[in-house]
């Protein structure tokens, strides 16, 4: 039994002395800061049928000391808390450390989602009305979120998320 016994210590000491590089590599992935994303544009797309097709424009930012290399990107778009449209893009690039790049993803919104969307607007603001100024009357603001991932070359994608607000054109 003493023969198994120093074996198995060692095997421990290695373990031990191995886990410390182990955990340092695991903190260099999820040490990250997240992407900064920001829409910069939208323009539009020949549609089809039913739907709306445009091409986003993300402005991707890296605060960093690593570029992100990427190979597809996904994205969905949510106005007043429902899914409006969806796309998809195999591009490929980097977002360099500590700098930006700019990716245009096809999206498409169905008119189902839209009609659904304004008839919401229309009726009650799609959520918690008077929560903003100028509801009622066709002006206001409209929130958005745009959830998306990078699709790495490496071990996993790296998922962004941003939100924020638009004023609705005064008629």
């Amino acid at each position: 039994m003493g023969g198994k016994h120093m074996i198995l210590m060692r095997v421990l000491a290695a373990v031990l002395a191995v886990a410390p590089l182990a955990f340092q590599g695991c903190a260099m992935f999820k040490g990250q800061d997240p992407l900064q994303v920001t829409v910069a544009g939208v323009e539009p797309l020949e549609s089809q049928g039913m739907e709306l097709r445009m091409a986003v424009k993300l402005r991707v930012q890296n605060p960093n000391d690593a570029a992100i290399d990427f190979s597809g990107v996904a994205v969905e778009m949510i106005v007043q808390g429902k899914t409006f449209a969806t796309g998809v893009s195999d591009v490929g690039g980097s977002v360099p450390r500590f700098g930006e790049t700019v990716i245009t993803v096809p999206v498409t919104a169905s008119a189902f989602r839209m009609l659904s969307g304004a008839w919401g607007l229309m009726h009650g603001g799609g959520g918690s009305s008077g929560s903003g100024s100028g509801s009622g009357s066709g002006s206001g603001k409209i929130s958005y979120e745009l959830k998306g991932k990078l699709n790495s070359s490496g071990f996993s994608s790296t998922h962004f998320q941003t939100k924020g607000d638009f004023d609705l054109p005064a008629s």
